[in-house]
């Protein structure tokens, strides 16, 4: 098996219900439904130390295109196979690229407040909540860039709606789980959603997956960036 513990590289398993765990690094208490099967638990903070390198790559990335952009950020030294910290990489790869296409933001207070919002969503969102990070974090990205707030009229309904356009991919393809294929399906349809609601072409490359020997649960052909479809 591939890494999956951070600890003991042992697979994860999900449990039914909420266990009051310890996080093996920072040694904070707090329920949770996943562990691996050694017992180990990291919590979501210590899975995501280093996140705020994202801000500086993206201060100085010029690319219009996001999926180039996560892809540098997934090569550091803070991104898994698999965590929580694609649920803020994800919309900050499409604030970049928004911002480099010619969309009017502070893109460093915009990087900050995805931070802040995609760390709050937890690991295994996918399978507990039914909404998967990713696609929670391209919705997070139209609420950003129209500032969108509970009482806002079309942001509110553009926020929902690039949510849902993402969700609908990720169920297309189903389970299990890739958070590497999710971020590529979220990004995909944000770019179709920016060009087609604000007119702003980001790039829209062809993705081969890179990752898939690192993934556990690998779905091969059915995923359409596996390498043998290509």
């Amino acid at each position: 098996m591939k890494e999956e513990c951070l600890i003991c590289k042992a697979p994860l398993e999900y449990l039914e219900t909420d266990v009051l765990m310890e996080c093996e690094i920072c040694r904070k208490k707090e329920n949770s439904k996943t562990r691996c099967i050694n017992g180990h638990y990291v919590c979501s903070a210590c899975h995501m130390q280093g996140l705020d390198t994202v801000i500086g790559l993206c201060m100085e990335e010029t690319s219009k295109d996001p999926i180039a952009i996560i892809e540098k950020m997934m090569e550091l030294p803070f991104c898994h196979m698999h965590g929580p910290e694609h649920h803020v990489m994800v919309g900050a790869a499409l604030l970049t690229a928004y911002k480099n296409a010619g969309g009017n933001i502070d893109l460093h207070g915009a990087l900050t407040e995805m931070i802040n919002r995609g760390k709050r969503v937890p690991g295994g969102a996918c399978g507990f909540w039914g909404a998967c990070g990713a696609g929670i974090s391209s919705g997070m990205f139209i609420s950003i860039i129209t500032k969108s707030t509970p009482l806002t009229d079309e942001p509110f309904a553009l926020s929902h709606k690039m949510t849902a356009e993402a969700l609908g991919r990720i169920g297309d393809i189903g389970g299990p789980r890739c958070c590497k294929r999710d971020s590529f399906l979220s990004i995909l349809s944000a770019v179709d959603f920016v060009r087609d609601r604000f007119g702003i072409e980001l790039e829209k490359p062809e993705v081969v997956c890179r990752f898939s020997a690192r993934n556990n649960q690998c779905i091969g052909k059915r995923c359409p960036f596996s390498p043998a479809n290509n």
